[in-house]
C-alpha cells in the first residue's frame, strides 16, 4: 500500500502560505520553495510525513497523516 502524500502546491494552500493554486505554482516555479533543504521546482512534488517545507521565511514539517 502506498504511503499517504500531499502535493506541494496543495500543501502551500493548506498551510496558508499562498492564497491560490496559481500563486503556489508561481512561487514554486520561481524557486522560492525548499523541500528538505533543497529548492523544489515541481508543484506536484509528493510530500510525506517528516518532509520539511520552507517558503517566505516560514517553515513547516509534514507531521500528520496526509491524504
Amino acid at each position: 500500500m502506498d504511503e499517504p502524500y500531499l502535493k506541494l502546491d496543495q500543501f502551500l494552500k493548506w498551510a496558508g502560505a499562498v492564497e491560490s493554486g496559481g500563486q503556489a505554482k508561481m512561487v514554486i516555479q520561481a524557486g522560492q520553495v525548499m523541500v528538505n533543504g533543497e529548492v523544489e521546482n515541481r508543484r506536484g512534488r509528493k510530500l510525506r510525513k517528516g518532509d520539511s517545507v520552507a517558503f517566505n521565511e516560514q517553515s513547516w514539517v509534514v507531521d500528520s497523516e496526509v491524504r
